[in-house]
């Protein structure tokens, strides 16, 4: 098989243009249980095409399970959740990544006795109408896991195992990514180097939902915040109206 025309390559690597409104996530009314627990209470949020949306709030607030909920992880949920204009209703969790979706859980799950170049090998290329980031762009994203291409995934840091993580769902064809507490816990050149890749991600044309609790590390990432409490969503700003919101943020999140 010829190789691909640089061109055509360098066309692959980005998310597929953005139509004017077209919304990558749409939540209306969300809820969700982990059994018996109603742990989400009616949560409405967007994120338009392209665009890098932040869900901000203290632990317990329900970031994380808006997250899983989204996947289809809990025990059950109701309401609407649609990605491109695709009803997740009655798609299984593990057909959700065929329509476009990468999921980076806080919980890495790098395969310790594999190297670094085999743990990105790993996921399969799915048809979702977007190529997925080849290896050539994941080393120019990451330079640190090409440095450890060989090295095997016990022997690498907290930070790169988290770039790792993150890399892997860029090489299926993702192009909405749900980021859950990526920055947390680690080094702050390392956290530096995370928002260098998101901010080239957004760039490219990726549509990006993270869940953070570092606040300024988000503030200079995304397009627009939502801030949850018990499992609701109790404010959401703009990038524009941030300068407005810092005595409330202090109040909401303690920063």
């Amino acid at each position: 098989m010829s190789a691909q025309p640089a061109e055509q390559r360098a066309h692959a690597s980005q998310a597929p243009a953005a139509a004017a409104g077209e919304v990558a996530l749409d939540i209306r009314d969300l809820h969700a249980w982990y059994g018996e627990s109603h742990v989400l209470h009616g949560v409405d949020l967007q994120v338009p095409a392209g665009s890098t949306v932040c869900l901000l709030g203290r632990n317990g607030a329900g970031r994380s399970s808006t997250l899983r909920a989204i996947m289809g992880l809990t025990s059950a949920r109701s309401g609407s959740v649609r990605v491109f204009g695709h009803d997740l209703a009655r798609v299984a969790p593990h057909r959700i990544a065929g329509l476009g979706v990468g999921y980076c859980p806080e919980e890495r799950g790098i395969f310790a006795s594999l190297s670094t170049r085999e743990n990105l090998l790993l996921p399969p290329l799915l048809r979702t109408g977007f190529e997925g980031l080849s290896l050539q762009e994941i080393d120019e994203l990451f330079p640190n896991l090409k440095e450890r291409a060989r090295s095997p995934g016990s022997r690498l840091s907290g930070g790169e195992q988290q770039m790792l993580a993150l890399a892997r769902i860029l090489r299926t064809g993702a192009r909405l990514l749900l980021l859950d507490e990526i920055s947390e816990g680690l080094a702050p050149v390392i956290v530096q180097a995370l928002g260098r890749a998101i901010a080239a991600l957004r760039d490219r044309g990726f549509s990006i939902l993270l869940v953070e609790q570092n606040f300024h590390f988000s503030a200079r990432l995304a397009d627009h915040f939502y801030v949850m409490e018990r499992g609701r969503i109790v404010e959401q700003f703009s990038r524009e109206q941030l300068p407005g919101k810092r005595e409330q943020l202090e109040r909401l999140l303690g920063v």
